[in-house]
């Protein structure tokens, strides 16, 4: 027999198996961190927009944006023109970007969560409830995503449950530089690491190509001498991997290299001259 704690702890991960899967990018993660940090003096938390594209299965946050609010023990102001300006500014430079839901800083649902979510349950159609608990109360970050859902009697006082979601994080290849910088600062924070050359991150992605490589050999070895089983759905994958390697000899493959590294060093040189030449036009202007 399970606690009352236990069953609503099971109830809510049941639910949230059949929720959407909330998927976060790094940059949104970022920006409630420094809307945190920049909050007005004697904020207790901020909160903010989430934006986004939604299917069928998921929840993609994307961007976000803060809102100003004064909250105390009685009530919570929003300013809700903000909201409303910085969401058409954002209309324009990515159109797909939807309201997806809102942020707040913390690690606990209040009164007043619940009516700022009635507010963007206005904008958006379920909405969730994104908190990221800055203060580290659990000695990590957390972050968490809610679904709202009214319950209660009918004809009585409705109330609402929110409901916890799966989350998951996602990013592009281009957020991806940002997060290995952080992950080469993370055990020295105090020391100073700067973007590496372009050089430098192909030279690491053939390393772990070659790794991976290294290890995808060491299976097959072992399976063919017998220490280890062989997997059918190891080997469909393998199958799979080698009937996408493009067959062309090696003397094709170096002409070909060498072309798109002179088209781009070509590029490249057209770039400076171009720089070069507004600088020099700004300096004459000035003369």
């Amino acid at each position: 027999m399970r606690t009352p704690m236990q069953q609503v702890t099971h109830l809510s991960i049941l639910m949230s198996v059949y929720g959407p899967v909330v998927k976060i990018h790094p940059v949104v993660l970022a920006s409630i961190g420094d809307s945190y940090e920049r909050r007005n003096e004697g904020a207790s938390r901020v909160i903010g927009t989430l934006l986004g594209t939604i299917d069928k299965h998921s929840v993609e946050v994307t961007n976000c944006f803060s809102v100003p609010h004064n909250e105390s023990e009685d009530e919570v102001a929003v300013d809700m023109e903000f909201a409303k300006n910085m969401y058409e500014l954002h209309k324009r430079v990515s159109p797909s970007e939807v309201i997806v839901g809102w942020y707040a800083t913390g690690f606990e649902i209040t009164e007043h969560s619940v009516l700022i979510h009635e507010y963007y349950s206005r904008e958006a159609t379920n909405p969730i409830h994104l908190t990221m608990d800055t203060a580290l109360q659990s000695g990590k970050m957390n972050i968490r995503a809610y679904l709202s859902a009214q319950m209660g009697v009918l004809g009585k006082t409705v109330g609402v449950m929110f409901t916890p979601l799966s989350v998951k994080y996602k990013y592009y290849d281009t957020e991806r530089i940002g997060i290995d910088l952080l992950e080469r600062t993370r055990d020295a924070p105090n020391t100073t690491n700067g973007l590496t050359s372009d050089l430098c991150q192909v030279g690491g992605a053939a390393g772990r190509v070659q790794d991976m490589l290294a290890t995808v050999l060491t299976y097959i070895e072992d399976v063919l001498s017998g220490k280890q089983t062989a997997d059918n759905s190891v080997g469909r994958y393998l199958m799979d991997l080698v009937n996408k390697v493009p067959k062309i000899t090696a003397e094709d493959f170096e002409t070909m290299l060498n072309s798109n590294i002179n088209d781009l060093l070509m590029v490249t040189y057209l770039s400076n001259l171009t720089q070069a030449q507004i600088a020099l036009n700004e300096k004459i202007v000035v003369l």
